[in-house]
């Protein structure tokens, strides 16, 4: 039997364990942490994933946990005036046939982890030091001196990916220049301030603020991103303090610093980018997720295109002809959508941040033109986005995939 091994504990691996669990392929899963901890922030789930979570089986397992916003606005920072508002809830159910859901990272891993089970090739507390290929047999080295070896290596290692820097281009992750402050604020003070079970950005000069609630509605999760104070940490767990991100915040609407005094001492991180690979793929290693495609934050895409990548990749391994060819077709599948989902994140850091009056006013007069255009129905780039359906592009023949990439 085919053998995967999986370096890397996170979205994009343990999503691949149970994708190839659910084809009849086996795996291990390396991951050097531990125990797997309820670390992170708020993922938002849009049709596109939780389409894959559906395929996985384990999307009847996250939903108690979730919650399912109305619609998605785009806010003034001082006026808290919606300047652009699409529609969310049973719309998106109805137009993509899968709901739009936001969840606690922790929630989602805790989902894909209970359905796996007590599960003896998911291995903790191992680190790896080294990996290479002895002619078809890709391996990886752990501290210990153990090596172990399969038919495929997959590096799940996230943004800063080792086996990334060691195989591929060996280019450390691109500091955005921006940070995020990330805070958990009770749903009863959330209530009082005026947010209601809805998606927002808040868009401000030089700064933006992304809001929803999770755990099933008990909390509400919000990200402000804006100019680094300094610190490049890439970590979710940097603790920061209130005041720190009150000032940052100086003059916002009172909606916002409510939400910022009324949660627990908020964390931080630095925002990384990575440019695209031409290749994915060296021998019979290959890159998911962010160690292939890490983006910024701006379009709630980073989770989703780790699970398609799971899918689509587990799925390709049993319809091609042979491992050289799943490996080919699952970057042919994969490449052209993770690319253009990056460059739709860069772009929008300008479009949320502007600091130009002028600027500013074009681009609400776009929103208003937007919203008069698009009435009840959806934006061209969340259609493109939310359509997309991991099962459909794994199965398709190679002529449809290069007519069909742009999806």
């Amino acid at each position: 039997m085919m053998r995967v091994v999986i370096v890397g504990g996170g979205v994009a691996g343990l999503a691949l364990a149970l994708a190839l669990r659910s084809q009849g392929l086996d795996y291990v899963l390396l991951e050097q942490a531990a125990e797997f901890k309820p670390v992170g922030a708020g993922i938002q789930l849009s049709p596109n994933a939780t389409r894959t979570l559906h395929y996985l089986g384990i999307l009847r397992r996250l939903a108690p946990r979730t919650v399912q916003p109305r619609c998605h606005r785009f806010v003034d920072w001082e006026t808290g005036r919606p300047l652009l508002t699409t529609p969310l809830g049973d719309a998106a159910l109805e137009a993509f046939g899968q709901p739009y859901l936001h969840a606690h990272r922790a929630d989602l891993l805790r989902a894909i982890l209970d359905e796996i089970g007590e599960d003896p090739r998911i291995r903790m507390s191992v680190r790896v030091v080294e990996t290479g290929q002895n002619g078809d047999q890709p391996w990886a080295k752990i501290e210990d001196g153990e090596i172990v070896q399969g038919d495929i290596l997959v590096a799940a290692d996230g943004v800063k990916s080792a086996i990334r820097e060691e195989l591929f281009e060996p280019e450390p992750p691109q500091f955005s220049g921006c940070m995020a402050w990330r805070g958990l604020t009770p749903a009863s003070t959330a209530q009082r301030l005026g947010f209601e079970k809805d998606s927002y950005i808040w868009m401000g000069p030089n700064r933006s603020m992304v809001i929803y609630y999770v755990s099933g509605g008990d909390l509400l999760n919000w990200i402000g991103i804006g100019p680094s104070d300094g610190d490049t940490r890439e970590s979710w767990t940097a603790q920061g303090t209130t005041a720190a991100a009150l000032n940052e915040y100086e003059g916002w609407h009172p909606m916002i610093r409510g939400l910022i005094k009324g949660s627990e001492p908020p964390h931080k991180w630095a925002l990384f980018d990575r440019k695209s690979l031409d290749n994915w793929v060296r021998g019979r290693t290959v890159l998911i997720g962010d160690s292939a495609h890490a983006m910024l934050p701006y379009h709630a895409q980073g989770a989703a295109q780790s699970i398609e990548d799971a899918w689509v990749l587990a799925r390709r391994l049993v319809l091609a002809p042979n491992i050289d060819e799943a490996l080919r077709t699952y970057q042919m599948i994969r490449k052209t959508r993770t690319d253009k989902v990056q460059e739709a994140s860069r772009a929008a850091q300008n479009l949320f941040h502007m600091s130009d009056e002028q600027q500013i006013q074009k681009r609400n007069q776009r929103f208003t033109s937007m919203q008069t255009s698009i009435g009840d129905g959806f934006p061209p780039g969340q259609e493109w986005l939310f359509a997309y359906d991991a099962e459909n592009a794994a199965a398709q023949s190679d002529s449809d995939w290069q007519r069909l990439a742009w999806r």
